[in-house]
């Protein structure tokens, strides 16, 4: 047997097994906000640190989030991992805890808008500097490092242009200046392990591919048993004190929607594929990293875990915000596709990110990552006939583009 397909994704989640207290195949919904002692003293214990296994308070810890967190850890191929009230609060959490006493982190210049805004906006209010960069420009990220430098951050696949990080050197450059390296890996599950290309820290927002169904908002942090650890400590853990913690009816329906991501994945990427391909043979600016003509495909083959394809995320050159637009209101109108934020649900999703999910980036920055202002993306949805879809995508386009 292949051992890449041993330890894929998709045989880890499926080699992860639970056969529950009373011999259930699926973990039960535990709800208790407090849980009993019958030794004191292990109570103490657990608030010390020193003993492990022991629920003591919802905040701290539950077993339907931890069986949830497991599965995720087995996704990522990490120690350990943590679930949490949304993907922001994972971002937050995860750079507060690995910078307490605030320093600089460098950062992809292409993120999503709410990170940008946060790093930005916020951050600075906690000591905490960020400096946006060309992440795949390695000469200039090392120009930035200096003595207060912490972390490099990037996206695995940049929302909203599609770029690729190359994890494997930022990683090489995090260790030889001993800086931390976090990737968000919102866009690309089971696509990209970056655990294994060299990650410290791997985010999600579940939101997203992992929930597939666009109805409730969650995140996970991913990393070493150690550092989840910190992140749940009584006196110093950012997820303990400030709160984010996920619910444990969001974690017990997430834990069973894991089972089918894979396949989930599979129909989102080649929706996007058959789709990207029927854009290119019209001459439509496209770009997918599925396509030869992507200027990273071949950065991208060699990343990605074999069989699941280049994702669902696609995007689209309009000239401009107006026109872009005008377009999603009628593919809208056509059934082609919603035009909503958000991304990974089941039928297909349209934004002009510069006005919308992008629009905390000022106009300045936007140029500076060669953001368009008519770009429109797409998150390819896996329900319908693709044929049928695409011509009224393409019927749509001629009308109000030409």
């Amino acid at each position: 047997m292949n051992s890449k397909s041993i330890n894929s994704p998709e045989q880890r989640l499926r080699d992860l097994q639970h056969f529950g207290e009373e011999g259930g195949v699926i973990p039960v919904i535990d709800l208790a906000a407090t849980t009993t002692f019958l030794n004191p003293k292990d109570m103490e214990q657990t608030f010390l640190g020193e003993k492990e296994g022991c629920y003591l308070y919802s905040r701290h810890s539950n077993p339907t989030v931890n069986m949830f967190s497991l599965k995720m850890a087995a996704l990522e191929n990490t120690e350990s991992a943590l679930g949490v009230s949304s993907g922001m609060a994972a971002i937050a959490c995860s750079l507060e805890q690995l910078m307490p006493n605030g320093g600089e982190i460098i950062s992809s210049m292409t993120v999503y808008g709410g990170t940008y805004a946060l790093f930005k906006n916020v951050f600075p209010k906690q000591g905490i500097k960020t400096h946006f960069v060309d992440i795949n420009d390695f000469s200039a990220v090392e120009s930035l490092i200096n003595s207060n430098t912490k972390v490099l951050y990037a996206e695995t696949i940049s929302n909203p242009l599609l770029k690729l990080a190359n994890i494997k050197k930022l990683s090489a450059l995090a260790a030889k200046h001993n800086l931390k390296l976090v990737i968000d890996n919102t866009f690309s599950p089971c696509l990209v392990t970056p655990f294994d290309l060299g990650a410290d820290v791997v985010i999600h927002s579940c939101t997203k591919f992992i929930s597939g169904s666009s109805d409730m908002i969650a995140g996970v942090i991913c990393g070493t048993k150690d550092f989840i650890a910190s992140l749940r400590d009584v006196n110093t853990g950012a997820v303990m004190l400030k709160g984010p913690i996920m619910d444990a009816r969001i974690a017990h329906e997430l834990y069973l929607r894991l089972d089918h991501l894979p396949v989930r994945i599979r129909a989102h990427s080649a929706a996007a594929q058959y789709f990207a391909e029927g854009l290119e043979k019209n001459n439509i600016p496209v770009i997918y990293p599925g396509l030869k003509s992507h200027p990273q495909h071949n950065d991208y083959v060699s990343q990605l875990n074999p069989t699941y394809g280049f994702g669902g995320m696609i995007a689209i050159t309009i000239e401009s915000a107006e026109k872009s637009m005008l377009l999603a209101q009628k593919l809208q109108t056509e059934k082609f596709g919603l035009y909503a934020v958000s991304l990974g649900f089941s039928r297909t999703l349209m934004t002009v990110p510069a006005i919308t999910t992008s629009s905390e980036i000022s106009r300045e920055d936007q140029l500076k990552m060669n953001l368009p202002q008519g770009l429109l993306r797409l998150s390819l949805g896996y329900v319908g006939d693709h044929q049928v879809l695409l011509e009224r995508f393409l019927n749509v386009y001629k009308q109000v583009i030409g």
